[in-house]
């Protein structure tokens, strides 16, 4: 009899131990479960941080200084690679860190690259002509380029754009016409496309007048 009461105590603990074990393992399952979803969305976290400061973002279009091309509203996607590896083109349309020229609470403009470091860009009568050849520019609003001194003659410095908007009118767009050339280091992203709206959805390509000069 004492035989057989040592065995049942000893299948009681043995159950006993099962039945511990059995509730411990959901809880360290929930646990482990609970840490691969922390450290997955960690990860998503950082590599969200890391494209929209190294590799792209969406931006918002503010004013009517480059129009038609772009209107106020427009939500457009910014490529931050091109102007870190001085793959900046004329035609190109960039964003451009310049809080110092622009009321409080705003940092950045949105203009067209016209001239790159070489280029002698000259505005007069009305036209713009890039090392002497005269662009036809279809993407403009009308069909003169408005400058209070009547003419501008300049070569583009190293590590410096002169940028225009596409809104020629007078005092409609602050570029290079008012606040001389830009440090390429100011050109923080080039807009790549057009999303929103999405009845004006386009991929933002070079003009053809630029397809002569670079």
């Amino acid at each position: 009899m004492e035989e057989n009461d040592g065995k049942n105590e000893l299948l009681d603990k043995q159950e006993k131990e099962e039945k511990e074990e059995k509730k411990e393992k959901p809880e360290k399952n929930i646990k482990k479960e609970a840490l691969d979803w922390v450290i997955h969305i960690l990860i998503a976290l950082v590599l969200g941080f890391l494209v929209v400061t190294f590799v792209i973002q969406r931006t918002a279009v503010h004013g009517i200084s480059m129009e038609p091309t772009l209107q106020n509203g427009d939500q457009l996607i910014i490529e931050k690679i091109s102007p870190r590896i001085g793959n900046i083109k004329n035609g190109d349309i960039v964003t451009i860190y310049v809080p110092e020229e622009l009321q409080p609470g705003q940092d950045y403009i949105i203009k067209r690259v016209i001239g790159i470091p070489g280029d002698k860009i000259t505005i007069k009568d009305g036209s713009v002509y890039v090392n002497g050849l005269r662009l036809v520019e279809s993407y403009t609003s009308g069909d003169y380029t408005y400058v209070s001194s009547g003419r501008i003659e300049t070569v583009v410095e190293k590590g410096t754009v002169f940028v225009l908007g596409d809104n020629r009118y007078r005092d409609r767009s602050k570029d290079s016409r008012s606040i001389g050339l830009i440090d390429i280091d100011r050109v923080r992203g080039k807009a790549i496309l057009r999303f929103y709206p999405f009845d004006t959805f386009r991929i933002l390509s070079k003009p053809e007048e630029f397809q002569k000069i670079g």
